[in-house]
């Protein structure tokens, strides 16, 4: 069985699935705390680029505060001008991205991939860079890894927006490359314990 086109989607549905209904009663802790911080809804959606370039709606706990105008206007790399209290911890921690896992349960993502991209950054994947759009993106990958403090680094930077387009997306595409020539079943589970290890060191 080809573990791309078969067993990583069932390998996927499986442990999110069994997954959510774990840490189901943590979810709803996280939910009631959002409400209790900040005036908004519990979860965030946003479009993003998933396989093949098909945009699908994001699931996030939401993490800022609700301003229409600025929600609007678009992602904007290291903007944290309107991160709650509770959402500086659920970022820090990626407790904002656990949702995601009934994205993978419908399909839209995977539990390993490259994390998706908000489609005004589609202009990048051309040249060898289109094979990333043949993965289905995921909660977290090499990159995830890599960048897991990518906040602070563009919090720091003068031109977020520059550093975000110029140097950490592109070896962010690199990366996914490198994991599509590496992927397997056993790829796939070290970059998950590698990715939990992270968040408790």
């Amino acid at each position: 069985m080809n573990y791309e086109n078969c067993g990583k989607r069932l390998f996927d549905f499986i442990c999110a699935t069994v997954g959510f209904a774990i840490i189901s009663p943590f979810l709803v802790l996280v939910a009631i705390l959002i409400k209790l911080d900040s005036k908004g809804p519990v979860f965030f959606f946003q479009q993003r680029m998933g396989k093949d370039g098909k945009v699908f709606r994001l699931i996030k706990f939401r993490s800022m505060y609700v301003d229409p105008k600025k929600e609007k206007e678009g992602f904007t790399p290291g903007d944290i001008s309107r991160i709650t209290r509770i959402g500086r911890i659920i970022r820090k921690t990626k407790i904002d991205e656990l949702p995601e896992l009934i994205n993978v349960i419908k399909g839209d993502m995977s539990l390993v991939g490259p994390r998706p991209e908000v489609p005004k950054y589609k202009s990048f994947y051309s040249g060898k860079y289109r094979e990333v759009l043949k993965l289905r993106p995921g909660i977290t990958d090499l990159a995830s890894i890599k960048y897991r403090n990518e906040e602070e680094i563009l919090e720091k930077s003068d031109n977020p927006e520059k550093t975000y387009t110029e140097v950490i997306l592109p070896d962010k595409l690199e990366l996914a490359l490198e994991y599509k020539k590496k992927m397997s079943f056993s790829t796939d589970l070290k970059i998950i314990f590698s990715t939990i290890l992270r968040l408790f060191t």
